[in-house]
């Protein structure tokens, strides 16, 4: 009898062990009830193949959808969103924006008036102040903007904004740089896109670490689409309709 109820107590832990793996081996550690980051990863394969074939998945540069706050701030598809996951223990805290081309080829541009500060040792990012969320007043956010040079860390931000930049107005539209593939490892590069997220401030005027989600904001209602890997069931996030002449 001893020995039966040991049999199935190591069957009883067993499976408890077994469905604690499925949940940390998922691709969006067992939260998600949208489509996983591999699926995306087809998908993106198929636009990396012919963009051309896919021009409808693609979103316009200073597009605006619907009465969202903040325009898009260059042109491609989408590729991974907010929260998307690519590894175990991995949260992506913004959007991929594939554009298409090659480095150096589609341009990136403000999402929103603001102020422009690019840190001494940053090679492709930049990260604007925006003094009052639109969608919280009374807190300040950042946009931060990475991947914009060549796989060595030659720069594709635009001269005006030269490493130690501090603090310099810019306006909703105004170019900013270009997409590039630096990975931050030179000699290593990725595929050519813009990521872009919505930062947090610490209280203290400061930006948070962007690499911990925690630290950044869905930018669903932000851009007017449905951003969110764990909501998005796979649609293409796009603007419901085009602007006149795009």
């Amino acid at each position: 009898m001893v020995s039966i109820v040991r049999f199935l107590l190591w069957i009883l832990i067993i499976a408890i062990v077994i469905a604690g793996l499925i949940t940390l081996l998922s691709p969006n550690m067992g939260g998600s009830t949208g489509v996983d980051a591999s699926a995306r990863s087809r998908m993106l394969d198929e636009w990396f193949n012919s963009p051309a074939d896919h021009a409808d998945w693609s979103i316009q540069p200073m597009q605006r959808c619907g009465t969202a706050p903040l325009q898009m701030p260059t042109s491609g598809y989408i590729g991974f969103l907010w929260d998307d996951s690519f590894r175990i223990g991995h949260r992506h805290s913004g959007l991929d924006i594939f554009g298409g081309g090659q480095p150096g080829d589609t341009p990136v541009y403000a999402a929103a008036d603001g102020y422009l500060t690019r840190l001494p040792d940053w090679k492709s990012s930049i990260i604007i102040r925006i003094p009052a969320d639109p969608l919280q007043p009374g807190r300040q956010i950042w946009l931060y903007y990475a991947h914009m040079a060549d796989p060595d860390g030659v720069s594709f931000i635009v001269n005006q904004f030269p490493p130690g930049t501090s603090e310099v107005p810019v306006l909703a539209g105004d170019l900013l740089g270009r997409q590039g593939n630096f990975s931050g490892t030179p000699g290593s590069p990725t595929g050519v896109h813009l990521h872009f997220s919505i930062v947090l401030d610490d209280g203290l005027g400061h930006f948070k670490n962007e690499l911990d989600i925690q630290n950044t904001l869905d930018p669903s209602p932000y851009l007017g689409l449905n951003l969110n890997a764990h909501s998005n069931n796979g649609e293409v996030p796009v603007c419901a309709s085009q602007p006149d002449g795009e």
